[in-house]
């Protein structure tokens, strides 16, 4: 499979793996504007030359949207290779390259926020495990980060105090959303959410990361969606307004 290496000059015209639609749709629209400004600062987007879920994007820990301290690290803020692809070798195929990209490029060595179980939006720890990642920190509930070092003795990277400390708002019966644009699915789920608690009568804040440094101090390691209720974290997987009906059912209000 050829490996297609998004760039300036090209990142108008490829469609972006993960929500492939018109280039007028508000979640291509959100997605790439983030990307632009991340390709100068050393942002990777490596993806399969299929029409889906394929591809790899990572950066510079240093200007990773989250949490974390990582210095001379690259981060993984995504491998996705969707299950009509799975059984060719491609999740290694994309590992691979990005292992090779970042010692050339003389990193330590590469991070990515994972969990207990596999789960959605994080990264599989079987089979980063498998390919020789190790647990370096945890966060409540359930994050897991892990890296794979390039060489020995090296400095570990970690979590940042933000997400050791109490979270935000407890007590208060309010919905409080942390998100980015990283991810494009937020763009229309957002609006959503909002409107289907509007409806409801719910209190729901919604408070957009919309720098690097914002998105640094999170009260949780996943700050493409993060919600909480009541100063608890409900969940980091992006919400339709039809699990968010389900969600609501499945706690007190």
């Amino acid at each position: 499979m050829e490996l297609i290496k998004i760039t300036p000059d090209n990142l108008a015209k490829e469609h972006i793996c993960c929500a492939i639609a018109n280039d007028k749709d508000i979640q291509i629209i959100s997605k790439k504007a983030w990307m632009e400004q991340r390709l100068a600062e050393g942002l990777v987007f490596l993806k399969g030359n299929v029409r889906g879920k394929c591809f790899i994007e990572y950066i510079p820990a240093e200007y990773a949207w989250a949490p974390v301290v990582a210095e001379g690290y690259m981060y993984i803020n995504c491998l996705w290779v969707s299950g009509q692809f799975k059984g060719h070798g491609y999740s290694n195929l994309l590992l691979d390259e990005c292992i090779k990209d970042s010692k050339e490029k003389g990193k330590k060595g590469l991070v990515c926020l994972s969990s207990k179980k596999k789960m959605g939006f994080l990264s599989d720890p079987k089979y980063m495990k498998y390919k020789g990642f190790e647990t370096v920190d945890k966060a409540q509930p359930y994050f897991e980060l892990l890296y794979l070092p390039f060489d020995s003795g090296l400095d570990k990277p970690c979590f940042k105090h933000t997400v050791k400390e109490p979270w935000p708002n407890g007590g208060q019966k309010e919905f409080t959303l942390y998100y980015t644009n990283q991810c494009p699915f937020t763009a229309k789920y957002v609006p959503l959410l909002e409107k289907a608690a509007q409806q409801k009568g719910l209190a729901f804040r919604t408070i957009h990361l919309d720098t690097r440094e914002a998105a640094q101090n999170a009260p949780a390691p996943f700050t493409t969606f993060a919600l909480f209720y009541e100063g608890k974290f409900l969940t980091h997987e992006i919400l339709s307004d039809k699990k968010f009906e389900k969600l609501l059912a499945s706690i007190s209000l």
